[in-house]
């Protein structure tokens, strides 16, 4: 999916919304447990409940791989289930990987090649050899870690350079855009640093931004879009607890729906006062 066509699936379906399978076998509803795979059982019903207002999927791989293997085989039949059904979702496997180039091209073929996601979160720390073997795929999306919404954010991200005072998360941005481009490289910026949204925007103006933070970790919807929104969009919030948990009861997939719904609503308003629809 280019960045055309993902923004053609925020206008048509008015939304900018990327639900977080962040699904913990602890927090599901009890009666899912008796099903022979409880976590796609729920990924499933939550999918098929809020797919009309979302434009992406996140499973975050850490409640999947520890699970062990039965945890990676409810990821598989996640995505396999996605793709076959939704294939216009796009779908980014939140792994924040990095290591050396070789292990990063296995890093890789493993979501892109095994498992078909479109995207994949990458952790920027080792530099361009670390990253580039994610930008082999030229049909897929790599989703570097900018300026994150977590505290520990404050202890590396905002580093100043003695001599320029420009920030580590800064440094990222620019010297990122050397590896890649927009269409095919993406940032992470935490919804609870809106603030620095409008900063980011003027080294990265044309790029999409994954928007962690909404909803249960405090960021604001209104600020993300008045200081991230361009010319396409270029946002994809991220809500995973807000939404997927919002019952733990037989209702979960019903009130998950209507959790969505009310996000989408709220996107759609700020698309038409940003003139994109």
């Amino acid at each position: 999916m280019n960045q055309q066509e993902l923004f053609g699936q925020i206008q048509k379906k008015r939304s900018f919304l990327c639900v977080g399978l962040d699904t913990d076998i602890q927090k599901i509803p009890q009666h899912l447990m008796d099903t022979s795979d409880p976590v796609f059982s729920f990924n499933k019903e939550i999918i098929d409940a809020t797919a009309e207002f979302t434009v992406a999927y996140k499973p975050n791989l850490a409640f999947y791989e520890s699970l062990g293997s039965r945890g990676i085989i409810s990821l598989e039949k996640t995505v396999s289930y996605l793709k076959s059904k939704y294939p216009n979702i796009f779908l980014i496997a939140d792994a924040k990987r990095g290591d050396i180039g070789n292990t990063s091209s296995l890093y890789a073929r493993a979501f892109f090649d095994k498992q078909d996601f479109d995207a994949v979160t990458v952790a920027p720390y080792m530099g361009e050899d670390s990253v580039k073997p994610f930008m082999t795929y030229l049909d897929k999306w790599v989703i570097l870690l900018a300026l994150t919404s977590n505290k520990g954010a404050y202890d590396f991200q905002f580093i100043e350079d003695k001599e320029s005072g420009e920030k580590l998360f800064e440094t990222v941005l620019k010297k990122s855009q050397e590896w890649g481009t927009d269409e095919n490289m993406m940032y992470v910026v935490g919804a609870t640093k809106a603030e620095k949204l409008k900063e980011i925007r003027e080294i990265v103006p044309n790029h999409f931004l994954l928007v962690p933070g909404v909803g249960a970790q405090g960021g604001s919807l209104q600020e993300v879009a008045k200081n991230g929104m361009n010319a396409k969009c270029g946002l994809l919030v991220n809500s995973s607890r807000g939404i997927i948990y919002a019952s733990n009861d037989v209702d979960y997939a019903e009130k998950a729906r209507a959790a969505a719904k009310e996000i989408q609503q709220e996107m759609e308003v700020l698309l038409k006062e940003g003139g994109l629809l």
